[in-house]
């Protein structure tokens, strides 16, 4: 994977998107610290169907564990709404 300093990637755009087509993901820095990936819609559409969005809220998610240091916490759904306060 080619790493773009972000001044010559906005010089060489049209290079970037080549290389991204042909050669996989370029990784665009700014600073020194990496800001950005340009990627093909091919690998941006298997990127995105390989991690399938979570359906289950993370009280369920820690419900449904097997792991049983979590086996007799007390999970339970509130809707607080804060208390109140006076300024």
């Amino acid at each position: 994977m080619k790493s773009w300093q972000l001044q010559e990637a906005k010089s060489r755009f049209s290079e970037v998107v080549e290389r991204a087509l042909k050669e996989g993901p370029q990784e665009v820095t700014r600073r020194g610290l990496p800001t950005v990936m340009v990627i093909s819609i091919e690998d941006y559409e298997k990127a995105r169907q390989s991690k399938p969005r979570p359906k289950r809220s993370l009280v369920q998610y820690l419900r449904d564990c097997p792991c049983p240091e979590l086996s007799d916490l007390l999970l339970e759904d509130r809707n607080d709404t804060g208390r109140d306060i006076q300024l």
